[in-house]
């Protein structure tokens, strides 16, 4: 399953790249983020991994990341691996004229075992997370609001 969402961020790309690359900010812009803990390499270096902890209503999630490509300010590209999800995501940020930023995602995901039936029969579901994250990370740029205070 393949799919891209992108949104527009009225801030400069360069207060947006260096928001997004700072793991400590994930709490404020991903539901259900935990932890993230390096497994190898140099912290946002290509090559390098990383376990990432979430809570999904009652299920508890861990997911390894492999930063593929690490270009920022214009893309960051990783791949993204938990229990019978395989997500290659490549993010784009874009300076527009007006000096705010377009933030593009291109989001592929394998699935295996029981999470076949749920990209067979719930695609929008993955789009609907990616997007709501998405706007989580516009409004915590543009407005400092955390999704922790909306517990």
């Amino acid at each position: 399953m393949k799919y891209t969402t992108e949104i527009k961020i009225i801030k400069p790309r360069t207060e947006v790249v260096e928001k997004f690359s700072n793991p400590d900010n994930m709490k404020h812009w991903q539901r259900g983020f935990i932890s993230m803990e390096p497994i190898s390499g140099k912290l946002g270096e290509e090559g390098s991994k990383n376990m990432l902890k979430y809570k999904m209503g009652k299920r508890d999630i861990e997911m390894e990341e492999k930063i593929i490509k690490n270009d920022l300010p214009a893309q960051f590209h990783a791949n993204y691996s938990a229990k019978g999800v395989y997500n290659i995501q490549e993010n784009f940020f874009e300076e527009t004229p007006e000096g705010h930023t377009l933030w593009i995602s291109h989001n592929e995901f394998r699935f295996s075992g029981f999470m076949k039936l749920m990209g067979l029969f719930m695609p929008g579901a993955f789009r609907k997370q990616s997007y709501q994250y998405m706007k989580d990370f516009k409004n915590f740029v543009e407005n400092n609001q955390s999704v922790l205070k909306k517990k």
